[in-house]
């Protein structure tokens, strides 16, 4: 073989082994309840959805109870309805609405049903990410006062961990001057544990000028526990430790306090058109160095589906309250409601 053929066959073979991988990565098949078969790339089950691609089609969802059993040779981390969790792949069963996982050591039978997680396990790290952004604007002529709101969330997942970088930003303005402005900013660790129990570790920044809070920095620990989590929702609370450095507005004394931290969190999916998600969260802050001081934070997002579920429309609604603000100027609670624009990936 010359040299100019030789170097064209190493040309043509760097372009055909990568297309040779991309082309491996969508010989995922779903077994559909009406005998239909589907062929492509299993992105992920949550919620019930699992999200599909497919050549021509793009990306689709298909309902949870609608796929009879899967087949793929890909890795998986798959958490199960009783809190176990598997890394494998997925092969055929003969029984209805069942799979088996295959792991390194052994070969498991389960219900589809019982399945409430599937993920891929990925090398890449652009895809493992995912996230959300959310923009939203209010505007109101009589009191000349328009809301602005930016907020979203970025995850990244690996075997039994998950980083998330959440922000919320949202300004009030009247006329050309910023009124008020609430801003939250969190990066969590969480690390899943036996028996639905995770650890959380996370840090942020918050600012809240109707509380009289310049700036807030934080440091939570804490234990979570699943308490309930199927292909519709999922419940889970935590308890554990805040510790806060806090800046009023007004050249007002800074303080680092010490707080207990407890939080209720619900995530909800429906799946029949429309098509509606809801997040909420309350968060309970008693301060051990501020005695008579506590905290407390709800968020409320519901969203429903605009086109398609990368695209929602929804509102947002925001409640803060603070027994002992930093200035007795300052109000004890501040409350929101916006409309929100989001996008979703991967």
């Amino acid at each position: 073989m010359s040299k100019k053929y030789f170097h064209l066959f190493l040309f043509l073979s760097f372009l055909v082994i990568p297309f040779k991988k991309i082309m491996a990565q969508k010989t995922d098949t779903i077994y559909h309840v009406n005998k239909n078969i589907l062929t492509g790339d299993l992105k992920s089950l949550a919620y019930g959805i699992a999200t599909w691609k497919m050549d021509g089609m793009g990306t689709i969802n298909l309902e949870e109870i609608k796929i009879n059993t899967i087949v793929s040779k890909k890795q998986f981390e798959i958490k199960m309805k009783n809190d176990l969790i598997y890394f494998g792949s997925f092969e055929a069963s003969k029984t209805f609405r069942t799979v088996y996982i295959v792991t390194s050591t052994k070969k498991v039978l389960v219900n589809i049903k019982d399945i409430v997680e599937i993920y891929p396990i990925k090398s890449s790290l652009w895809l493992k990410i995912s996230g959300e952004f959310s923009l939203g604007y209010n505007y109101t002529k009589g009191s000349d006062v328009g809301n602005l709101t930016f907020s979203g969330n970025t995850n990244y997942r690996k075997k039994k961990t998950l980083v998330e970088l959440t922000w919320d930003q949202n300004n009030s303005y009247q006329a050309d001057t910023l009124g008020s402005r609430k801003t939250d900013v969190t990066l969590a660790w969480q690390r899943l544990l036996k028996n639905g129990w995770s650890s959380q570790i996370s840090g942020g920044f918050s600012q809240n000028s109707e509380l009289g809070i310049k700036e807030r920095w934080i440091l939570n620990l804490m234990g979570i526990k699943d308490i309930s989590y199927n292909n519709w929702n999922r419940l889970y609370g935590g308890a554990g430790l805040n510790i806060s450095h806090e800046i009023p507005y007004g050249g007002i004394s800074e303080q680092d306090d010490l707080a207990g931290l407890f939080q209720i969190v619900w995530k909800v999916y429906k799946y029949k058109e429309p098509k509606l998600w809801v997040d909420a969260d309350i968060s309970y802050l008693p301060y051990f160095t501020d005695s008579g001081r506590h905290r407390t934070e709800i968020n409320i997002n519901p969203k429903i589906n605009l086109l398609s579920n990368n695209f929602k429309v929804g509102l947002k609604l925001y409640y803060t309250y603070d027994s002992k603000p930093p200035s007795e100027a300052s109000s004890t609670n501040d409350y929101g409601v916006n409309f929100q624009f989001s996008y979703s990936f991967h």
